[in-house]
């Protein structure tokens, strides 16, 4: 498959967070990267934390195995219904409609190879719980790191501390890639 390719219900996805005001899309380029990382896990088992309308979860899904499955969770149930209906007979994934902080302490104990934190649960809260369940080996990955005209006041703070939280932590190894798509962050459990 040619990195140019994009993912089956893209551009409808694309279409319908036209339609109904979705303010935070994630863009192309943490797609083709997300697709990248997961293809290099065979039968992998991924965790998406804010499916939102599903533009990053259509790059998730592509770059999956055959043996790999998929779990995204979104306290929305408009979006989470809106993703469901484009994929409403894939086995391999499954999208929940529920509170981000309950699940994470309802499932702390499962292990996964990536994790894509694109909400606050999972990036600012329930961090140190989510890093837990990242497989050794396994990515873990965040963007919107890069100053956004839509912060509100303070914002930037935390994001500066986040950032600076996760490069201290001795059991993974992270590159943070500031100015590239929405400011990523993406590490590898080490131990």
């Amino acid at each position: 498959m040619s990195d140019q390719t994009l993912p089956k219900h893209l551009i409808a996805l694309e279409e319908k967070c036209q339609e109904v005001g979705f303010t935070q899309p994630s863009d192309r380029a943490i797609g083709y990267l997300l697709r990248t990382l997961i293809a290099s896990k065979s039968g992998g088992q991924f965790l998406e934390l804010g499916t939102g309308i599903g533009l990053s979860f259509a790059w998730l899904v592509d770059g999956m195995d055959s043996k790999s499955s998929l779990v995204s969770l979104d306290n929305n149930e408009e979006l989470t219904t809106i993703v469901k209906s484009f994929y409403p007979n894939n086995d391999h994934v499954t999208i929940h409609c529920t509170d981000g902080e309950s699940w994470i302490d309802e499932h702390k104990d499962q292990q996964f190879d990536l994790i894509f934190a694109d909400t606050w649960p999972g990036k600012y809260n329930h961090l140190d719980e989510v890093l837990n369940m990242v497989k050794v080996g396994g990515f873990y990955i965040i963007d919107d790191l890069d100053e956004q005209p839509n912060w509100p006041e303070g914002h930037a703070q935390k994001a500066a501390n986040l950032i600076n939280y996760l490069k201290g932590l001795p059991n993974f190894n992270f590159t943070h890639m500031a100015g590239w798509s929405t400011g990523v962050m993406i590490g590898v459990r080490t131990s």
